[in-house]
């Protein structure tokens, strides 16, 4: 891995913790938010896994016209930095367009770049020009070694504080696979390589006007990814996944959240141990 990545509290590097990227996956409301976050905020207290909290103040890639995006982008960020106010967890968001870096970079400690976005060289070169941590998730019709590109988009800038998101390849359908070589392809760039578990389950359009999702399968794909060498996890969660305003279906119940996590954690300390 070239160098280590600071993010709040956490620092990543190959003999590193694991950890999580996770939070609702979009701001419903401020409650809901926060529930999540202090959760989150327990969770890594107990089972000692550094957490970054995730959620879109704005999910411009949906289904549908009606569907729901969220606060959009001044409001969401009000509430993001509560977040970090009552918590003490690094915060993480999508930006869509270059003219969001700037003011979501005042907030946020890592900017996202969606996956039907990562090969949007303005956008990349603008969040590698912020100088925060820049977490760039795989194209769905992407190869994993086409990925080198994207860094070098950000890289350019200077800053060499990236995070690469495997999050599945579509083959049409309504339907995402997961190649688990993809993990290993992509730490070969030297960056550390998080695995979507939440968005690799998705079936995106599969229930007509939104996605789908086959949440019951996170645990499995989560840990075939960590015993292949994912530095972390990305997990989509929600205190009532089937009354979520976005991706319910892929979402995890906050009651399965700290299993699934224990385990992860043991399975990427055996690989840490052993390599």
């Amino acid at each position: 891995m070239k160098g280590n990545i600071k993010i709040g509290k956490l620092v990543i590097e190959e003999k590193g913790p694991f950890f999580l990227i996770g939070g609702p996956c979009v701001i419903e409301a401020e409650n809901i938010t926060l529930q999540v976050a202090n959760f989150l905020r327990e969770t890594s207290e107990e089972l000692g896994i550094p957490i970054i909290f995730k959620s879109s103040y704005d999910k411009a890639n949906r289904t549908s016209l009606d569907s729901f995006r969220g606060p959009g982008m001044e409001r969401g960020l009000e509430i993001l930095h509560h977040v970090k106010e009552k918590t003490g967890l690094p915060v993480l968001s999508d930006v869509h367009a270059v003219e969001q870096v700037e003011k979501a970079a005042m907030v946020l400690d890592v900017l996202q770049i969606p996956a039907f976005l990562c090969r949007q060289t303005d956008l990349l070169v603008e969040a590698g020009r912020s100088g925060l941590v820049v977490n760039i998730k795989k194209g769905q019709f992407l190869s994993p070694w086409e990925m080198k590109t994207a860094i070098e988009k950000v890289t350019s800038t200077g800053n060499k504080k990236v995070l690469l998101t495997e999050r599945g390849t579509s083959f049409g359908y309504n339907n995402l696979v997961v190649d688990i070589r993809a993990i290993a392809i992509m730490k070969e760039f030297g960056f550390p390589v998080v695995f979507d578990a939440t968005h690799s389950v998705q079936l995106p359009g599969g229930a007509g006007t939104r996605s789908g999702g086959q949440r019951e399968f996170v645990s499995h794909l989560s840990r075939a990814a960590v015993a292949a060498g994912a530095n972390g996890v990305f997990m989509e969660m929600h205190p009532n996944p089937d009354s979520a305003l976005c991706d319910g279906p892929n979402s995890v119940p906050l009651q399965e959240v700290r299993p699934i996590l224990s385990l992860l954690k043991k399975i990427h300390g055996l690989v840490r141990a052993s390599t």
